[in-house]
């Protein structure tokens, strides 16, 4: 029995060791598990969901001016955007430049919702379906644009606005006014370039994908007649047609001088309804022959530079982020929720 009884200790303290190993290996986990997170990582979490999540699932209406039937059309924020999307990027671009696109368009409507900068417009009306503003179709006018296509098409471009749900493009906290354009000329131009106050988000930058798009080069002819007539200069027989006398940040002609005459590039392209304000001209016997590079007033983000940046692998946030400078990506419900109280 004196034999028996050490046996049996040992056999419980065995089979006791048995029970336990497991629990002493889940333990850690369950307290790392439970640990709170620092305030550091709270911030990095909330940030992360603010990029991830589909968004807000708050709403506003907004009142588009139809300029062909001169009437208002009322639809839901969200449900505008895909319109706008549809009708401003064509949608064989990259999903990433379409859904940079969905940002921009998104924050250029809620900005200019906040600050109902509607003038001329008839009541209930918040925005035009022009480039004064967003080119805009109805579901009814893309159908008819794009005949067979249209299936793949709308459900991509549907995609972008839905993956960019809820966000919007801040500079101190406020919505930015997201200009964009078709084609740069390599660079995007400073805003006083081309209007008279100067935004720190609307800075040139460089933008080398846009030389492969078909809009990057043009080329217009007009008579010596009309050249004069339209910039009120007098070049006579003289081949010296007139010198750049600055340029822009942005490469483009900032004056030009014609005669006694100096004029601003902005001013020459205007009149002479010139593709960009980056030009060269010369004289050809009675014509006047003018080369463009780049297609657009060149401020914002350039969407075939945004195409491009995307082929190479570039996410909507890096395309944003280096067309606007220094503005994040923030959550719109605030912003939403403001317009939804007003109306």
């Amino acid at each position: 029995m004196k034999q028996i009884k050490p046996m049996i200790i040992l056999a419980a303290i065995f089979f006791l060791v048995i029970l336990l190993i497991p629990t002493l290996l889940v333990i850690p986990f369950i307290e790392k598990e439970s640990e709170p997170l620092t305030n550091e990582e709270n911030k990095k979490a909330e940030q992360s969901e603010v990029q991830k999540s589909p968004g807000s699932q708050l709403d506003v209406d907004v009142g588009v001016y139809r300029s062909q039937s001169e009437q208002v059309e009322t639809l839901p924020l969200e449900e505008y955007l895909v319109g706008v999307v549809a009708a401003e990027m064509p949608a064989e671009f990259e999903l990433e430049a379409l859904k940079a696109q969905s940002l921009a368009a998104r924050t250029y409507t809620v900005q200019k919702l906040m600050n109902r900068a509607n003038a001329g417009l008839p009541e209930g009306a918040d925005i035009t379906d022009t480039v004064n503003d967003q080119v805009y179709l109805s579901e009814k006018e893309l159908k008819k644009h794009w005949g067979k296509e249209y299936e793949w098409k709308i459900k991509k471009v549907k995609e972008a606005v839905k993956k960019t749900q809820g966000q919007i493009l801040t500079y101190n906290n406020k919505p930015i006014d997201a200009t964009f354009f078709s084609t740069s000329n390599g660079y995007t131009e400073n805003s006083e370039s081309v209007w008279s106050n100067s935004i720190p988000y609307l800075k040139s930058v460089e933008s080398h994908w846009d030389t492969k798009s078909p809009k990057f080069k043009n080329e217009k002819m007009m008579s010596i007649s009309e050249f004069e007539q339209k910039l009120g200069v007098n070049i006579s027989q003289s081949t010296d047609i007139g010198d750049i006398i600055s340029k822009t940040p942005g490469k483009r002609v900032d004056y030009v001088k014609v005669g006694d005459k100096k004029i601003a590039g902005t001013v020459v392209r205007n009149k002479l309804n010139l593709s960009s304000a980056d030009f060269t001209w010369k004289r050809e016997n009675d014509h006047i022959v003018i080369e463009t590079k780049g297609y657009g007033h060149g401020i914002g983000m350039s969407q075939y530079g945004a195409n491009g940046m995307a082929m190479e692998g570039k996410s909507y946030k890096d395309i944003v982020t280096h067309y606007y400078t220094g503005v994040a990506i923030a959550g719109s419900d605030q912003y939403v929720a403001q317009l939804t109280a007003k109306k």
